[in-house]
């Protein structure tokens, strides 16, 4: 079963949900993962996709998303701050750039940006284009045409918006805001020309259908970029005692959203500096193509000479 299906899918055919379901029960996982980096290597070639994060607005946030220490109904401790400061901004970007990281995005808490700040990010976008090589990203939660208009016409090509999880299990998750009001945006801002990053969080009690639901909702948007984060227990979120998730489930997942992914950049995200080096050079060789490098918003990453040492080392092109 798991080689007709690989073949189908080099051939431009597509996987079902329960053909992916019935991968996880029962394939052999590393046939599995030899599976998805042959699809990987067809649709993608060698080439790795890298991009790091800015966190331009923390804390405070009115949403109750119970994985995240943004949000201001837990007591998590992070830093909390408005706007960050543009000079501060522009050294980040700047060593970024020199350190041969691709994209950048301004991430900001909060339910959306808008008005007097989003002017303000728009303008240091407008910096960044002029001042840097980076290709631009935003992620600035709901936001609506005029403004997703503000940040491409700024030089923004990539608008980057999260489902989390299966519409099926956000609810559980998350009850301030729906998964199709993040879908409306993601579309919106296809409507206008952008590429969509989303992707989601895996390891926060759902279960492998559900993941494998979250990949087929994202095919069906035609994302172009998957961040796949894996829980952090944060103290203070109701999330914080979950038991973590294990290696074999992380590697599994990877590997059955390339097959429902071909073309996709599979983003290995937030999350991943607390598995061993070995289980992230797995990884790559499952499906992933694509890291966010550096720090995260709100725990630590892995160091970017790392990165690209476990890039080289798993056969991509260099950075």
């Amino acid at each position: 079963m798991l080689q007709e299906i690989k073949n189908r899918i080099l051939a431009g055919g597509e996987i079902t949900l329960d053909e992916a379901i019935e991968l996880a029960l029962h394939a052999d996982r590393p046939e599995l993962y030899a599976a998805a980096d042959e699809i990987r290597r067809h649709f993608c070639n060698r080439t790795f996709d890298s991009c790091s994060i800015i966190n331009a607005r923390s804390g405070h946030c009115p949403e109750n998303c119970k994985w995240c220490a943004q949000s201001a109904h837990y007591h998590t401790r992070i830093e909390t701050y408005d706007a960050i400061p543009e000079e501060e901004a522009m050294t980040i970007a700047r060593h970024n750039e020199s350190q041969g990281i691709k994209r950048l995005s301004l991430v900001t808490s909060g339910r959306s940006v808008r008005g007097e700040e989003l002017d303000y990010f728009c303008d240091l976008y407008r910096r960044m284009g002029r001042e840097t090589s980076l290709q631009l990203c935003a992620s600035m939660g709901l936001l609506n045409r005029e403004n997703l208009q503000k940040l491409k016409a700024a030089g923004v090509k990539r608008y980057h918006c999260n489902l989390e999880t299966a519409s099926s299990y956000f609810p559980e998750l998350c009850t301030t805001h729906t998964s199709e009001q993040k879908k409306e945006t993601i579309r919106t801002a296809q409507e206008l020309g952008m590429e969509i990053c989303s992707g989601g969080i895996i390891g926060m009690g759902e279960t492998m259908r559900q993941r494998i639901e979250l990949a087929f909702e994202l095919k069906e948007l035609g994302v172009c970029s998957v961040p796949m984060n894996i829980l952090i227990p944060i103290p203070g979120t109701p999330l914080e005692h979950i038991a973590p998730i294990g290696d074999e489930d992380i590697l599994v997942t990877i590997a059955l959203f390339r097959f429902v992914l071909p073309h996709a950049f599979i983003r290995f995200a937030g999350g991943r500096a607390r598995l061993s080096r070995e289980t992230q050079r797995q990884a790559l060789r499952a499906g992933v193509n694509g890291l966010l490098m550096g720090d995260m918003l709100t725990t630590l990453g892995s160091g970017v000479d790392n990165d690209k040492d476990l890039i080289q080392a798993t056969g991509y092109d260099p950075l």
